[in-house]
Parts: C-alpha cells; structure tokens; sequence
C-alpha cells in the first residue's frame, strides 16, 4: 500500500480524577470508547474507506495523572495489557479495517501497584501489535525509574518496539516526548516511517515549543508524524479548553499538511504517501539527512554522561513528590559538576 488517508482524531477528555472509585472510572472509560467507536465509524465513512490510520489524543481513557498516589492511580485508571478496554478497542479497528492507535496508563504483573503510560496500536484483526511505555514522564513511573529490572524482562528492543505494517512502519511518540530528540532517533533508527503522537497539549496562537519539536522531528528523521491533541478536557479544575486543537499531520519534508482548529472534530486527515517517503529516503543528495547521520560520533559521549538517573524506583512505589525531589538532586549535581551554573 503505497498510499492512503491517516486521521488525528480531535476527540473530548472526559477525565475520572474526580471519581471516587475504580468502579466509577471503568465505567465512565468504557462510555469513552462507545463514543469513540461512534466517531471513528462516522470518521471513516465521510473519509473513505482509505482511512487506515486513526491516532487518538493522550490518556484519552482518563485524563491526566494527578491528585491520586500512584498505587490508587494504578488501581483506578491503569487498564490491563489483556484486559476488556483493549478487547472494545480491537473491535472498532476491526469494525473498520483500520490502525487504530492511542495512549494509556497500563498496568504491568512485573510491577506491583505501578503503571506505565503506554503508547499501542491495534491492528485491524482486533490485536495489539504495538506497546511502547513512556520513558520521559513528570509525573508518572517509566521504564527508566526500574531500568534493571524493565531490561532483564523485556530486552532492549523491547523499549522501543516498531510495527511493520501494510500501512508503513509505525512508531509512536508519547506526548511531551515530542521534545526529546533521541526518543524519535530510536525508531527511526528502526525504520520507523509514520509516528503517531498522541498528546493533550495547549494550543497557542503563538508556535510553541511543542509545534516546532513537531515539525523538527518529522524533519531530521524524514518520517510522516500524525499529532492527534484533545478537543478539550473536562471534569477538571482546569478550564476545558486549557488543551484544544492544533492537531495537525507533518509530512517527510517537515510541511504541515493539515492542521484542526479548535474543538472536538474529524477535520485533521491527510494523505500518507509512502511511495515518496521511501523515494525521498533512498535519493542520495544533501538533504537524506538520516543516510548522512554519523551515530559513532556522540555515542562516547552519551555512554559517559548521565543527568536524570535510572533505577530510582527498584524499592518500590514512591510518592508523587519523587519525582520533583529527585529533578532538584539533579540540577544540583550537576551545578556541583560545572555542567549548569547558578544564575546572578
């Protein structure tokens, strides 16, 4: 398949941080996925039946991680790798012949009472055949904060896993991590062609950070990124419209090709065009940025250096407040180590 239409679903965040139990909160994710089912099958009738990519926003089941200690988080918004939501997940892409790719917290057997924030795609046969959990998070555990033991069980190339498809080589980019140029690098370095992105980020008149990281990563890795971001997030303190629109498609050049406005909507679909993605990747000239690249020259340097640091999480959960007091013991170390100075 040399071509055929991708969708960012600019879908609501109805969030359960203000439920009061998990009996509350499965019940209000699984209202999510019937409307969701609703609005991809009414997505890929007005599309076409090319539609074989359908991106949805961030922690769409649920909303964002705060508030809860992590173990009551786990229990009430992490889903199961087997379980029923990716089951009714599986039926949709199966109803409609299609990718249908996303973002989650996840538990993990391995891990008692942690949760991950996981990347999927779910193939059209109803399986999952992606799950990447994020490695740079705030807030949330990753792989990194227990990285002895994530490697021992599922190896290095379980860190950063690829789907080879019909529709191209996926790879996803979680949220934030659109600003960590290595995360990308990764998959590309895996053949990865077409990143989803599945975020929930404020959407500026101004270009923000976000929105160039966006089109710079479709750039230096001459890859398709399909940025699907929330069409607004209720049942927070937070005003609904703090995170809303600006989903957009970027093509292997780094030219936007679609972009959304403002509010729930279909209207971000584009064209994936693999044909000139592989033509483009394979020409040799100046601008095959990835046939140029040179991974020996930092290699050393990377292996050397170490800022936020791995395994911080082997003994077990932590509060919430880990996070932010193991940051401030970074940013000291390294102002000890000369590598940041103190401002005047």
């Amino acid at each position: 398949m040399n071509a055929y239409r991708a969708l960012a679903l600019q879908t609501r965040l109805d969030t359960i941080n203000a439920l009061p139990d998990a009996v509350s909160a499965r019940e209000q994710m699984h209202r999510t996925i019937d409307r969701i089912g609703t609005e991809v099958g009414a997505a890929a009738v007005w599309i076409g039946k090319d539609l074989r990519l359908v991106v949805l926003p961030e922690y769409f089941l649920t909303g964002y991680a705060m508030g809860d200690p992590i173990e009551q988080w786990t229990q009430k918004a992490a889903i199961d790798p087997d379980g029923p939501e990716y089951q009714r997940l599986g039926e949709i892409a199966q109803a409609n012949n299609l990718f249908l790719a996303g973002n989650a917290f996840e538990r993990d057997e391995n891990f008692p009472g942690m949760n991950f924030q996981c990347c999927f795609v779910v193939a059209p046969t109803g399986k999952v055949i992606l799950r990447y959990r994020r490695l740079n998070s705030m807030y949330t555990p990753t792989p990194h904060d227990v990285w002895d033991r994530y490697l021992e069980i599922y190896g290095y190339e379980g860190v950063f896993p690829v789907a080879h498809t019909e529709i191209g080589v996926l790879a996803p980019i979680a949220s934030e991590e659109i600003l960590y140029p290595e995360i990308a690098r990764a998959f590309a370095m895996r053949g990865a062609e077409v990143f989803f992105h599945p975020t929930s980020q404020t959407n500026e008149h101004a270009i923000a950070a976000k929105d160039v990281c966006t089109v710079a990563r479709a750039i230096e890795n001459m890859a398709y990124v399909v940025s699907a971001n929330t069409g607004g997030i209720h049942g927070t303190p937070l005003p609904c419209d703090s995170t809303n629109g600006g989903s957009k498609i970027v093509d292997h050049r780094g030219l936007v090709i679609c972009r959304s406005g403002f509010g729930e909507t279909m209207t971000c679909s584009a064209e994936i065009d693999l044909g000139a993605l592989r033509r483009f990747r394979t020409r040799p000239a100046m601008d095959n940025l990835l046939a140029r690249q040179r991974f020996d020259l930092f290699a050393e340097g990377y292996r050397l250096r170490r800022h936020y640091p791995p395994n911080t999480m082997l003994a077990g959960v932590p509060p919430r407040a880990h996070f932010i007091e193991t940051q401030r013991a970074t940013i000291a170390r390294l102002l000890e180590q000369g590598i940041l100075r103190k401002p005047d």
